[in-house]
């Protein structure tokens, strides 16, 4: 038998966290994450500042047709929401009372939401074209 992972490090934990029912991984890629490393990055590879909408479509299209294949895959449809009070909860319930509990990929859902962005931004006093930070709405999967 595997021996648990918190019984192999006991001496070196303070507590384990169980009964996680999901998990949101966040992070970040240097140096897009912030407006100058993002500029540094366009003006290196000879990309226009104002070009970088259509610099960031075809990678905004690939993270798309993952999800798409995903849920093909696991035989599930990606759900768009567009109510603010809908209940992720609520509509797993359902879905896995029809399934069963099988584990594995259960439902994927789409939302418009609140984002961190860049907008393209020429200074008429400096003569810099530059990106600043800005917010968008973002269809996230």
């Amino acid at each position: 038998m595997d021996e648990l992972l918190s019984e192999r490090y006991r001496a070196e934990l303070d507590g384990v966290l169980s009964c996680y029912d999901r998990l949101v991984i966040a992070g970040s890629l240097q140096p897009f994450c912030y407006a100058q490393g993002m500029t540094r990055y366009l003006y290196q590879h000879g990309i226009r500042i104002f070009d970088d909408a259509h610099f960031a479509a075809p990678l905004r299209e690939r993270i798309r047709a993952n999800a798409e294949a995903l849920a093909e895959a696991h035989g599930v449809k990606i759900e768009f929401i567009r109510k603010q009070d809908f209940r992720k909860e609520n509509c797993i319930q359902q879905i896995l009372k029809a399934r069963g509990e099988a584990p594995g990929l259960v439902h994927i859902f789409g939302a418009l939401e609140a984002c961190a962005a860049y907008r393209p931004w020429h200074d008429k006093a400096t003569g810099k074209t530059y990106l600043r930070s800005d917010f968008s709405k973002c269809i996230t999967s």
